[in-house]
């Protein structure tokens, strides 16, 4: 299994001939080392409704013919653009036939902004914890600090995770780095940071409050083979 960052909080993983992308925030996106036109995903996943995380959902998905997998709320509001979505919600899981898919909780906000300044709310905001090839990557998504990331890790023990360190509006490094402690994840990857100037942060400043010392900073392009 191949698991690359392409900036802010996009993830790709590609297992058993399947690309999987994660909050394919794309066009706009400063950081990243995609292009709308070169990604071909066969299956979205998407932590919350905001734009810098649901980013090119709608054209993506409609070019590849590409499944949505996210909480109920955004799926069906998908859905109505002409998107194949899967629903879900926090605590469930499912086995696709590319792998198993488990929403957790994430303390956040949700809601798509239109051009006519309306907010359409798009259910609760979650961390995804994705199973494949007898291994388990948890991308947090957007949220704070919360004592039962223990849990998470306690019950699915994590290969690698993808944790926020942006502060502002997520967990900064030092929320960020006692996360991981509860997580207990053999590798832990910094996300959703040096996007905007609110969120400027240095990763390798986060990889040294990491006590386990098993964390990884990958540049846009960058990968780790599970």
């Amino acid at each position: 299994m191949k698991v690359s960052y392409h900036g802010h909080s996009v993830v790709k993983v590609e297992t058993d001939g399947k690309s999987i992308l994660f909050d394919p925030f794309i066009t706009g996106n400063p950081l990243t080392d995609l292009t709308v036109e070169d990604v071909k995903p066969d299956v979205i996943l998407l932590t919350h409704g905001h734009n810098d995380h649901v980013g090119d959902t709608v054209q993506l998905a409609k070019k590849h013919d590409a499944l949505v997998v996210t909480n109920n709320e955004l799926a069906v509001y998908l859905s109505w653009q002409g998107l194949k979505t899967h629903p879900m919600h926090i605590g469930g899981a499912y086995q696709f036939d590319f792998g198993k898919v488990k929403l957790t909780p994430a303390f956040h906000g949700t809601g798509l902004e239109t051009e006519d300044k309306q907010i359409i709310y798009t259910g609760m905001p979650a961390g995804i914890l994705f199973m494949a090839e007898g291994k388990t990557i948890y991308h947090a998504g957007d949220t704070a600090l919360f004592s039962d990331m223990k849990l998470i890790g306690d019950r699915h023990p994590i290969d690698l995770a993808f944790l926020p360190i942006g502060d502002n509006f997520t967990m900064g490094p030092e929320d960020a780095a006692y996360a991981a402690k509860l997580l207990g994840a053999k590798t832990v990857v910094p996300i959703h940071y040096n996007t905007f100037p609110p969120i400027k942060q240095d990763p390798n400043e986060f990889i040294k409050l990491l006590e386990a010392g098993n964390g990884k900073v990958l540049n846009p392009g960058d990968s780790i083979e599970l």
